[in-house]
């Protein structure tokens, strides 16, 4: 028999679940890969109910995965790390449904990502993708930075750039503005209509914003005077992400997501200067939650 079907050896789960997949990867007390699986979505503040149901269900296929059952789950230690978590109390209700296990830990996932990213140790890191968050881990207590959702934050997100592009696409169809390159190319994406992208607008949800954020990366490339403008502007706040970091104490930083290549070469010097790769990705953030030792292969690229 292995170490890992002992029955009083641990077993530890990281889970690394948003708004588009839940991932999770299960070792044994060693730190030894057993399994690994993705599901759906689960994200709990967006749809509570079905974000539990797709964590569960991943948990059966893992230990499955892994040769393992049902009653292996009396050994399970669970690091959850999940969008949508965003205060004790939700964390709390989550943990709540789990309770047939051996421990549970809540918290976000851009809290497991830095854990991952700095092997538990103190830092800093930046999400820059469709949306924009940052939180800095220092002497075991994390806060974050920026985000705050579309509407009244996520500076320096991909959302935020696609909207401000179509906006000043819009004001230069009226002649309030000079048209580009990225004007002419966005309103042709909607028949030369105004209408048109006014009402695919009024129903338009952030990913689809963030959509058209390649569309100005490109243009800015070919030095299009708007899309410059526009993607500086998103530099500059990843920038001010990372100086509120490291005014937190937050020496070693890490930029994670779908923008953080197209983004460096606009950044600051001095904020490239703080920025470091990340050592082991989000799902290793979530076991050392756990509890589980780091592996010693396994790294993040």
């Amino acid at each position: 028999m292995s170490d890992h079907q002992h029955t009083d050896v641990p077993l530890f789960l990281g889970v690394d679940g948003g708004g588009s997949h839940c991932r999770m990867r299960l070792r044994d007390g060693r730190g030894t890969l057993l399994s690994a699986v993705e599901g759906g979505r689960s994200n709990v503040y967006l749809d509570f109910e079905p974000a539990i149901e797709t964590i569960a269900l991943c948990i059966d296929q893992c230990l499955a995965a892994g040769g393992l059952g049902a009653d292996d789950r009396a050994r399970l230690r669970l690091g959850l790390g999940l969008a949508g978590v965003s205060s004790r109390v939700v964390a709390e209700r989550v943990a709540e449904r789990f309770k047939n296990v051996c421990s549970v830990t809540v918290t976000n996932d851009a809290e497991i990502a830095c854990l991952g990213a700095h092997g538990g140790k103190d830092g800093g890191l930046i999400i820059a993708g469709t949306g924009s968050a940052a939180v800095a881990r220092v002497g075991g207590l994390s806060t974050p930075v920026g985000g705050r959702g579309f509407i009244m934050g996520d500076d320096g997100s991909g959302a935020r750039l696609g909207l401000e592009a179509l906006r000043r696409a819009l004001r230069a169809y009226d002649r309030l503005e000079p048209q580009t390159m990225l004007t002419t190319s966005l309103m042709a994406a909607f028949d030369n209509d105004p209408v048109t992208l006014i009402e695919w607008g009024r129903h338009a949800k952030s990913r689809d914003f963030g959509a058209f954020a390649p569309q100005v990366f490109e243009a800015a490339i070919a030095s299009d005077p708007l899309a410059l403008s526009l993607v500086h502007t998103a530099a500059g706040a990843i920038a001010d992400l990372a100086r509120a970091l490291q005014d937190l104490g937050a020496a070693r930083i890490s930029l994670v997501g779908g923008l953080a290549s197209a983004l460096r070469p606009f950044l600051p010097a001095m904020t490239l200067s703080s920025l470091h790769e990340p050592l082991f990705d989000p799902l290793e953030g979530a076991l050392l939650l756990a509890g589980c030792p780091l592996p010693g292969a396994d790294r993040a690229p």
